[in-house]
Parts: structure tokens; C-alpha cells; sequence
């Protein structure tokens, strides 16, 4: 048995995603959550910024405080399979927040069209980037192989299923991304002068489509990833992970929980935590990946190959402008244009990033830390 582990962005058959005001939470829907969850009086509450996706509130309630979300982009029969493990893994001592459920018994209440869950409030905070101490880099490795371990114990107790004896992960063609490119380029034209969000994004797809015919020649070969595979958070990173007094205290979000190749979270994890600016701060990336390896012995090779896919990936892939255009929803904007200098800065450096990944990782040079996007 075969699974592909190709993630899109864009979900067939899930709760409404274009919420046209995500910030507001309704007072009729604020009542019946009451009564569902059985939470008494509501004394005070207030919208979470940090979600992307989702949407997220902190409420003080007589019966405590709680994180309330509510979903906007998982099917709900995936969002009741993944919030079944975080109990089983929390008795495993995992650091995550087990949902509530309702009078019903269901770990989801859905409310006059909307799907909300409901956590326990954790306390901490999210330590974005090269934020995050050399100390604390080293820990978030150890802490995401631990993870990757109960995950694996976690599949018969937690009722998932069994993971396949392999996995293939789709890699576009880069005809394909030019496609991409052109269609969405269309939709910037057709805005006319359109704003700066425009005009960044007009200049990006160019230059894009430039790096492709240069560089299509690096596209990985095959679909089949190196190194083992199991059960993995699918966006551990620095939105979903509360720190406090040093140490991590919750992993939140478990939307992506899916079987994939551990190297792709390893690689992924580091760059968009120790992607900054459009750097990689290589010494992090480095650190965190030693880390990982001390209790999961990933070999050099799986890594490699995960990095290479995962920057084949950014090369052709355009989903924050696929929800900015096509779905017009803008949430993402600021991670396109963040994500778009890095991907210049690590095409430019494509062999000093994959040898950190390896272990192989030098401090970079002062000029290869400027940033430039040629």
C-alpha cells in the first residue's frame, strides 16, 4: 500500500474558508457554543492574530479560560480523526491541549453553519524565527523527533490508520509551473494598476518563471522521498508552538496530522522557523537538525533529498496566491512575499542549505546573511 503525501492548500469539501468578517464571532453563535460546551457566562473575549488559516479567540468564562477555534479549511471527518490523538498522545506526556467536548459527547460543535472546537487555555508564547535561543533550537529538534516517536505509538490506541508501506510525493513539472504562473499573472493583469500587493506579485511571477527555466534542470528525480516515513504534525512551527520559561509547553494545530516522510517535517519545520527575512540562519538549521538526529538517526541522504524537494516545492508552487486570487482571501499575502525572497536567497545558496541540512554547516558568510535577491 502507497500514499501520496502531496499537501494542497486548496481542500475540496471543508468548512467555509472565506469568512467574510474572521475576526467577529457572532453573539447568537456565542450562546449556543455556551450551551453546548456547558461554559457558563462569557466574561470577556478576544481575537487570537497569530492563526492563518483558522480563527482563534481566548475566553474568559466562571468555568475557566479557553481557546476557542473555529475551523475554516479541514473536512470535518479529518478534524474529528486528528483531534482523537491528542488525548492518547497527552498521556504520553506530549505537550498539547486534549479538546473539550461538548454535552453531546462530540470534540466539535458546529453552530448556524460554522465548526468550532474548543481547548483548555495554555499560557505561553510564540517565539517567532531566530528568535528562539540557540538552547531552545536544540530542544525543538528533540522535542519534534519525540513527537514523530508517540505519533508512532499513538496509531492503534488513537484508532488511525496503520501507515502504508510507502509514500510518494508528486513533484510539478516545470511547464506545469509556468502554466501556474501565466494564469495567475492574467488574474494581476486583469486588476489593471492594481495596488502594491499587485505589482510585487506582477514582478515575483516574472522572476519566477525566469528561475524555473534556469534551474528545472535541479528538479528532483522520482516521487518516491528517501528515509523513513510515519505518522507527522504537518505544520510544527513557530505559529503552533507556545514557549514558556524557556521551555515548550503546547504544540497547537493539528489540521495537517498526516503520514509523510519525518525528513520533509525536519526540513520544512527549519525553514519556516529559521527562514527569516529571506535567510536562513544555517548555524539554527544546523542545530536543530543535530538535535533531531540524536533521537531519530535520519540518514545525511533522506535530508538532502527532503531539502531539495522541499525548495523544488517553492520553486513551483504559488498557493498564497492561488487564495489571494483565486478564493480572494488575503490572510496569506505576507508569507508569499517573505517566502518569495528566501526562495531567491536559496536558489542563490542551494548547496552551502543543503549541506546544514546534512550537518555539513558552516556559518555563513556576512554577505550571504544580507539577503540580496538577485
Amino acid at each position: 500500500m502507497c500514499v501520496c503525501t502531496a499537501d494542497s492548500r486548496i481542500v475540496a469539501r471543508v468548512t467555509d474558508a472565506n469568512v467574510a468578517d474572521r475576526t467577529h464571532l457572532p453573539t447568537d453563535d456565542l450562546a449556543e457554543l455556551i450551551r453546548a460546551y456547558d461554559i457558563d457566562e462569557v466574561l470577556d473575549r478576544q481575537h487570537l492574530a497569530d492563526g492563518l488559516m483558522n480563527v482563534n479567540w481566548w475566553l474568559d468564562t466562571r468555568a475557566g479560560r479557553f481557546a476557542l477555534k473555529r475551523v475554516t479549511d479541514v473536512p470535518l471527518d479529518r478534524l474529528r480523526r486528528n483531534l482523537a490523538v491528542l488525548p492518547v498522545l497527552a498521556s504520553y506526556g506530549v505537550p498539547v491541549c486534549a479538546p473539550l467536548r461538548t454535552v453531546h459527547g462530540d470534540v466539535i460543535a458546529e453552530v448556524r453553519g460554522g465548526v468550532y472546537c474548543l481547548f483548555p487555555w495554555s499560557a505561553g508564547e510564540h517565539i517567532r524565527g531566530t528568535d528562539l535561543s540557540l538552547t531552545q533550537t536544540s530542544k525543538l529538534g528533540t522535542h519534534l523527533a519525540g513527537l514523530h516517536t508517540a505519533l508512532g505509538r499513538a496509531v492503534d490506541e488513537a484508532g488511525m490508520p496503520a501507515v502504508p508501506a510507502s509514500v510518494t510525493a508528486e513533484l510539478t513539472e516545470a511547464g506545469r509551473a509556468v502554466q501556474k504562473a501565466d494564469r495567475l499573472a492574467g488574474a494581476v493583469s486583469a486588476r489593471g494598476a492594481g495596488d502594491a500587493f499587485d505589482r510585487a506579485a506582477g514582478t515575483a511571477l516574472e522572476e519566477r518563471k525566469i528561475l524555473l527555466d534556469k534551474h528545472a534542470h535541479l528538479r528532483p528525480g522520482g516521487d518516491t522521498p528517501a528515509g523513513p516515513h510515519g505518522w507527522t504534525h504537518g505544520d510544527f512551527q513557530y505559529r503552533n508552538l507556545l514557549w514558556a520559561d524557556g521551555g515548550l509547553v503546547a504544540v497547537l494545530d493539528w489540521d495537517r496530522l498526516g503520514v509523510r516522510p519525518y525528513a520533509e517535517e525536519v526540513v520544512r519545520t527549519a525553514q519556516v522557523q529559521f527562514g527569516v527575512e529571506g535567510v536562513f540562519d544555517l548555524e539554527r538549521v544546523a542545530a536543530f537538525v543535530a538535535s533531531y538526529r540524536s533521537v531519530i538517526p535520519l540518514e545525511p541522504a533522506a535530508l538532502l533529498d527532503a531539502a531539495r524537494r522541499l525548495w523544488w516545492k517553492r520553486m513551483t508552487d504559488f498557493w498564497q496566491l492561488e487564495f489571494h486570487y483565486d478564493r480572494g482571501d488575503h490572510s496569506c499575502d505576507e508569507l508569499f512575499l517573505a517566502d518569495e525572497a528566501l526562495l531567491h536567497w536559496w536558489t542563490e545558496r542551494l548547496d552551502a542549505v543543503e549541506r546544514a541540512f546534512a550537518g555539513a554547516a558552516r556559518s555563513p558568510a556576512p554577505e550571504a546573511r544580507a539577503g540580496t535577491v538577485a
